[in-house]
């Protein structure tokens, strides 16, 4: 039965870390957008994230971010220094043309760094897009 389920991956969807500043801390940090460069809106939106290296391994977040419009982003949750060599993953889960889509992210250990920086879709803005 449960082979009989078609999740479709998605496409046009993409997670990325930018380096911005933060007042709160005075200085420029990490964060993660969910980027919807689609053509249409997607809903009901979810991002499952953790991280996690050899010896050690982060929470579970979940972060439910409802609707999205297109060619638009939305920042998913700030990441700590200390986590940048673990193995970071994002699960996107949401429903756009009456279907349900999902996939997977990743950064790999250190892939997060200010000289793997390019440029990104929607964002106008510098930073990295996870695999």
């Amino acid at each position: 039965m449960r082979k009989d389920i078609e999740i479709p991956k998605a496409e046009n969807v993409h997670i990325v870390a930018v380096k911005e500043w933060d007042k709160d801390f005075t200085e420029q940090q990490w964060y993660i957008y969910l980027v919807n460069n689609r053509e249409d809106e997607i809903e009901t939106v979810l991002v499952l994230s953790r991280g996690k290296s050899e010896d050690k391994k982060t929470s579970t977040l979940r972060h439910g971010l409802g609707k999205i419009k297109p060619k638009t982003s939305v920042k998913v949750e700030f990441i700590p220094t200390e986590v940048l060599g673990f193995t970071n993953e994002y699960l996107v889960t949401f429903f756009a043309e009456s279907k349900l889509f999902e996939r997977k992210f990743i950064f790999k250990p250190n892939s997060i760094s200010e000289e793997k920086v390019t440029a990104l879709p929607v964002l106008e803005s510098d930073g990295i897009l996870a695999k």
